[in-house]
């Protein structure tokens, strides 16, 4: 009958179907895994923190080691470098004295060169830095027929070697009397710095935005204001750092000095390689000559990195 309704009763020939187990999902798993892999973020930035301290730290006592033996050994009797090593100080500071710097600074010869030095070092950086700043602004943003041409020539000097230089320009300073002068060398390092100098401002100077600079245009700016209110501001980190570099060079430079520079104008690498030749008797001179060539270029360098970094914070900031 039609009303009627089939119920189905258990059997023993009735089927079972077994249970398998769900896997976990995806975004289960990886919240069960977070904590380990937090702990193995945390594990693996400790680790790589700590070996790059220790390699940092690994360079610089590599690096400090030299410097504290030639400063020790600066401050310690001829007798006394003679008989044992500059560590001995450290055990016994009374074989330091500041004797020989007072012997340094009596030396007509070492006193001369080490400011000569600073007569070639210091004039040769303001040159440098002020031309560049000047022509790379004029190559970035302004216009002028050949400007291209020009700079593609001064892009060019950039792989001309110094050697090649040497005895032509020898030949026309000894012409024009500017042969064994400051001044000459002062010339010389100017003339092969620029290039890469401009080269480096005039690709800074690029990056900044034009927007800025229609701007102070627009507000009736000259391009004399613009440049020294707006685009060396901009740039203090590239003229830090090209101020950093061409100091070094030229205050480390013997090549130009030994060639360009006489007995009167030398500058103090020259002198100090002069006295190589008597090492054994000069130690008390040259260990106090080198340290005081080292110390400089590190004060230097150490006080325009401060305006270095200030400037790129700076720069981050807007």
């Amino acid at each position: 009958m039609s009303g009627h309704s089939t119920v189905e009763r258990p059997g023993p020939s009735r089927r079972t179907t077994a249970v398998r187990p769900v896997p976990p999902s995806p975004s289960t798993s990886a919240t069960a895994s977070a904590p380990g892999r937090r702990r193995g973020g945390r594990l693996s930035r400790l680790l790589g923190s700590s070996v790059v301290q220790g390699i940092l730290i690994l360079v610089a006592l590599v690096w400090i080691t030299p410097l504290a033996g030639l400063l020790l050994s600066s401050m310690r009797s001829e007798q006394d470098n003679a008989t044992d090593g500059w560590w001995t100080a450290l055990t016994d500071p009374s074989q330091l004295s500041l004797d020989n710097y007072g012997a340094l600074l009596k030396d007509s010869g070492i006193a001369g060169a080490f400011w000569n030095t600073v007569l070639i070092s210091v004039p040769t950086t303001v040159l440098v830095v002020a031309i560049a700043a000047l022509a790379g602004y004029a190559f970035a943003w302004l216009e002028f027929p050949g400007r291209d041409g020009v700079f593609l020539v001064v892009v060019g000097l950039l792989v001309v070697p110094v050697q090649i230089g040497l005895l032509p320009v020898a030949k026309l300073f000894g012409a024009v009397g500017l042969f064994g002068t400051v001044t000459g060398v002062v010339l010389f390092h100017v003339a092969y710095g620029l290039p890469f100098a401009v080269f480096l401002l005039r690709n800074y100077f690029a990056e900044i935005p034009r927007e800025m600079l229609e701007a102070a245009r627009m507000d009736g700016g000259s391009e004399w204001r613009i440049f020294s209110r707006l685009v060396l501001p901009l740039g203090r980190p590239a003229i830090a750092s090209l101020a950093i570099f061409q100091f070094l060079w030229v205050w480390n430079d013997m090549l130009v000095a030994l060639l360009f520079a006489d007995s009167e104008s030398q500058p103090l690498t020259v002198a100090l390689q002069s006295q190589m030749r008597q090492f054994g008797s000069n130690i008390g001179v040259l260990a106090p000559g080198a340290f005081l060539s080292l110390v400089v270029p590190l004060i230097v360098f150490f006080a325009f990195q401060r305006h270095f970094v200030q400037g790129v914070m700076a720069g981050s900031v807007k």
